[in-house]
């Protein structure tokens, strides 16, 4: 059996398509199983409720498989994966995690960085042949993360209801977005996961129980909605607990609209969202999604999201920009 590392890794994306997309761009409507789909469970072609995802340039997936307390790899055309952190049990020893929510890879150290939940802890794993992490962050009740282009670290703090950002190696981290206890305001978040940074380090920022998803531009104290803010629903100007988010170089938005079984659309200043995948009803089809955790483009603008109560991941393929 040949290695998922026989692929060339290049430079990370940040979740990002990189092609040009307009605002009318569309996908296929079915998507396509691209990790799990063989039912709940823990044997390598299976998952458990996956979370977060990365796709890196070569298409491999990494998924974090939550109550598999694992890290799996996915290859392109693979029908099983391979454990590339964890897959140990749930437990705090450094070759364990509990129940991990989401992945990223940092080129430049060659490693993953896991939000490592139920631990309470940022770890770093070698990316190549790891046995064990190392711990980055402590006491921290993290649900996402990220990385700019600069290598500072974003981490979503579901109970601190903010988002910091750390500089690998750092003691204390800075509040960019939040931080003023669990509200509605715009300068408060409430139960914060997932996050995505652009190339301006301005903070996208899923404000999962306020049902919207906020931006927060550098060094400014208050957030500004770009997506639902209209309370919870399944009107085209709403969502219900938003999860993944990812944004395209024009500042279109799009969002795992979780409870709504959809991923969503909104273009910059819109007021409200289209759907561009999903919105059949909560199913197993292909042109189904049963509550929806990480979301990201490839390389070539193919939309990938972890299907969690379908123990799956979907590609949904474009098919114009």
């Amino acid at each position: 059996m040949s290695s998922i590392y026989d692929f060339n890794i290049l430079a990370a994306p940040l979740h990002c398509a990189q092609i040009d997309l307009s605002p009318y761009a569309r996908w296929s409507p079915n998507g396509i199983t691209v990790s799990g789909g063989h039912g709940q469970g823990s044997e390598l072609s299976q998952l458990n409720h996956p979370y977060g995802l990365y796709v890196d340039d070569n298409k491999i997936i990494y998924v974090a498989d939550y109550e598999n307390h694992r890290i799996v790899a996915w290859p392109p055309g693979a029908t099983y994966g391979q454990v590339v952190a964890g897959g140990n049990g749930p437990g705090q020893g450094l070759h364990q995690l509990n129940k991990p929510t989401d992945v990223i890879i940092d080129h430049a150290t060659e490693s993953l960085l896991i939000c490592d939940c139920l631990n309470r802890r940022v770890v770093r794993w070698p990316l190549r042949g790891g046995i064990r992490g190392e711990i980055l962050l402590r006491d921290i009740n993290c649900r996402g993360l990220t990385m700019d282009d600069c290598g500072f670290l974003y981490v979503s703090d579901v109970r601190k209801h903010e988002v910091r950002r750390w500089q690998v190696g750092k003691a204390r981290g800075t509040v960019v977005a939040g931080g003023n206890g669990q509200g509605l305001r715009l300068n408060q978040l409430n139960f914060p996961t997932y996050l995505f940074v652009d190339r301006n380090y301005t903070i996208y920022v899923s404000d999962s129980c306020n049902h919207r998803v906020v931006k927060w531009i550098k060094g400014i104290t208050e957030g500004i909605v770009v997506a639902g803010g209209h309370g919870q629903g399944e009107n085209v100007n709403q969502m219900s607990h938003p999860q993944g988010v990812i944004v395209d170089e024009v500042d279109t938005v799009y969002v795992a609209d979780s409870w709504n079984y959809r991923i969503m659309r909104w273009p910059r200043g819109a007021t409200q969202g289209t759907v561009v995948a999903g919105g059949n009803d909560a199913g197993p089809q292909t042109n189904q999604l049963n509550l929806l955790e990480g979301l990201s483009f490839d390389r070539y603008g193919h939309l990938h999201v972890a299907d969690m109560i379908n123990h799956r991941l979907q590609r949904f393929e474009l098919v114009s920009t």
